[in-house]
């Protein structure tokens, strides 16, 4: 599996694998900003906060994005930056209200193309029915960026009733997925890199929140939404796992991968588990619910191929999560230690 080198773990510098989403991601937020900046809030270490505010709760998240390159089969960085604030706020339940943006622009970059993203990005909030409340513009020096990053914050209110999270996973539950896997970073990669595939790959990047209000309405017993960005679904599978004192078998016969990702991993080195995808979520719901969640999900356009893909067990003295190949055997699936695929959103 094809990743960055991991530095020693006396390293003194930023490097690529702290933007992974993986082991050394974790390491620099426990290490550098949670001792300086953790509250009970922050500390939950969710894709959005949920909390109370004069009777409401509200969900807020931010996210920066620093895709390279700014456009790939099935998106740019305009679509890009809105799909991925409306995802974080879905997967904690929330029906998203507003966003903002802020852009940081390199000095040299053309304005036709900086008009694009911008339109790429009105058109993703309109189709999302959402508005762009706020934004912000700021410049640095020509070769002191690269091109266009951008930062969005997202606000939406979360339905009283509707509690998600770790703590809420149980033994006997079911894990989901509500389609292929990896489509978005091998999308990204082809670009970045000028690989042609067999089969054209096409990036998952969409808004989740409908299929989420589809699946919270379905009357099955949904206990927690993340969506698999860097990382992949090994990693939230990991977080989760740990996070809620369980251990999380997934069978990866039943791990959905379209042939031409699955054809591009191999010759690639990569894992389809690892890969971002942008358009994805991972649910973990009730044993018993399972068939009323894949049904829910498999009635909209964005789900239609949802799976599940594993068991939730108690805790063991074994890795938090296995992976059951085709030959029967378990392997343990890890969290992942450096950067598969850097600048991947």
């Amino acid at each position: 599996m094809a990743e960055c080198p991991l530095p020693d773990d006396g390293a003194d510098t930023v490097l690529l694998g702290h933007g992974s989403g993986g082991r050394m991601s974790a390491r620099l937020i426990g290490e550098v900003f949670l001792p300086a900046l953790g509250n009970p809030i922050l500390d939950r270490l969710g894709d959005s906060a949920v909390f109370d505010a004069g009777g409401l709760r509200l969900a807020f998240t931010t996210d920066a994005f620093v895709v390279h390159p700014l456009r790939f089969p099935g998106g740019d960085l305009g679509s890009l930056a809105v799909h991925g604030t409306i995802n974080d706020l879905a997967v904690a339940g929330a029906r998203p209200l507003v966003l903002s943006a802020a852009f940081i622009l390199e000095e040299g970059y053309p304005l036709a193309e900086l008009r694009g993203l911008v339109a790429s990005m009105r058109a993703a909030a309109r189709d999302a029915e959402v508005h762009v409340v706020a934004a912000d513009t700021k410049v640095v020096e020509r070769g002191k960026g690269d091109g266009v990053y951008v930062t969005t914050s997202g606000i939406g209110i979360v339905p009283r009733g509707v509690e998600l999270g770790p703590e809420c996973i149980r033994p006997g539950d079911a894990v989901l997925v509500s389609g292929p896997l990896g489509d978005h970073g091998i999308a990204v990669l082809s670009a970045r890199e000028g690989i042609a595939f067999d089969t054209d790959v096409v990036s998952d990047s969409a808004a989740l929140h409908h299929l989420v209000g589809a699946l919270l309405t379905s009357g099955a017993a949904v206990r927690c939404l993340r969506d698999p960005t860097r990382g992949g679904v090994a990693t939230v599978a990991n977080e989760l796992a740990r996070a809620a004192g369980v251990a999380m078998r997934l069978d990866e016969t039943a791990v959905p991968v379209r042939p031409g990702v699955r054809a591009a991993c191999e010759m690639l080195g990569l894992d389809p588990l690892y890969v971002a995808c942008e358009g994805r979520l991972l649910a973990v719901v009730a044993g018993a619910d399972a068939e009323r969640a894949l049904a829910a999900l498999r009635a909209h356009p964005l789900g239609a191929g949802a799976a599940r893909i594993g068991d939730v067990d108690a805790a063991d003295d074994g890795p938090p999560v296995r992976l059951r190949t085709p030959f029967g055997s378990l392997r343990a699936l890890d969290v992942l230690p450096g950067a598969q695929l850097p600048r991947i959103c």
